[in-house]
């Protein structure tokens, strides 16, 4: 007798079966981890090296060169406040949408919750972030004078769950139809360059004076994660409502990912 495992709804997250499945997380995360820095001399130290070579990089070409704007604010903390928060979505997404082709050996095998390994897969890059995050605290510090500390306790949670739940459901929805159109696969590269200086994430997004694109950044959940952590300098205030918008469309983006996935995870294991 054969029986179909299916979710009770398009839009579930099945929080029930990903629990009783948890060890799965461990397992599949600690395994990305191993894999990215097997035999790297350095280690999970590149989590830090990686934004700190790009933030000399981008101070010399955007600060020195091209003189951009950033207030009161030196230029390598402001880099690195945006690049903090632009990696969770660049590395998460590529890992997310590129993960079920990766692991489709262990999906022809084995039933389990297959939003584990999209899940997984942005926990590893919040491990890399987690590295990351302790050299942003540190040039937080130094860079003391510009700081509101107490902006930093809700900005930053804040910051990272917008772009967590932006990156996750953009992520679902492009790895389930990665597995049938492995086009995508050449296309992210080229969508994540795109959308890298497309939002303010190494210049100051008040210099753009386009009103459809200063329409556009307004509302991009990615922007206003951005936007949302430099909230900690000074002279920077949060526009509240383009954050509740975005977040809403956060969310829209999540359930569009999540109704994809679920929709086309019946035939994973036959195509991946």
């Amino acid at each position: 007798m054969e029986y179909t495992i299916e979710p009770k709804s398009k839009f579930s997250l099945g929080i029930d079966e990903l629990i009783q499945y948890r060890e799965l997380f461990y397992f599949f995360t600690w395994r990305d981890i191993k894999v990215k820095y097997k035999q790297a001399a350095l280690g999970i130290l590149w989590a830090i090296l990686q934004p700190l070579a790009m933030v000399i990089i981008f101070t010399l070409i955007f600060s020195k060169a091209l003189k951009v704007e950033t207030g009161e604010v030196p230029y390598p903390i402001y880099a690195l406040s945006g690049l903090i928060i632009w990696n969770i979505f660049s590395a998460g997404l590529t890992s997310s949408a590129n993960s079920m082709v990766n692991n489709a050996n262990i999906i022809k095998k084995i039933y389990f919750p297959r939003l584990v390994i999209p899940i997984s897969s942005i926990l590893s890059v919040m491990i890399d972030f987690s590295i990351t995050l302790v050299f942003y605290i540190g040039m937080l510090i130094y860079y003391q004078d510009v700081v509101i500390f107490s902006n930093l306790i809700w900005c930053l949670p804040l910051s990272i769950l917008l772009m967590l739940i932006t990156t996750f459901g953009l992520g679902t929805f492009v790895a389930s139809l990665n597995v049938k159109y492995r086009d995508f696969q050449y296309l992210l590269p080229f969508f994540i360059q795109f959308m890298m200086f497309l939002n303010p994430i190494l210049y100051n997004s008040n210099a753009i004076e386009n009103p459809l694109i200063r329409t556009i950044m307004k509302y991009n959940p990615i922007a206003n994660a951005i936007n949302l952590n430099r909230a900690v300098f000074i002279h920077s205030p949060v526009d509240f409502q383009g954050l509740i918008v975005s977040f809403f469309i956060g969310i829209g983006i999540l359930m569009l990912g999540i109704y994809t996935f679920r929709k086309t995870e019946d035939y994973f294991a036959d195509i991946a």
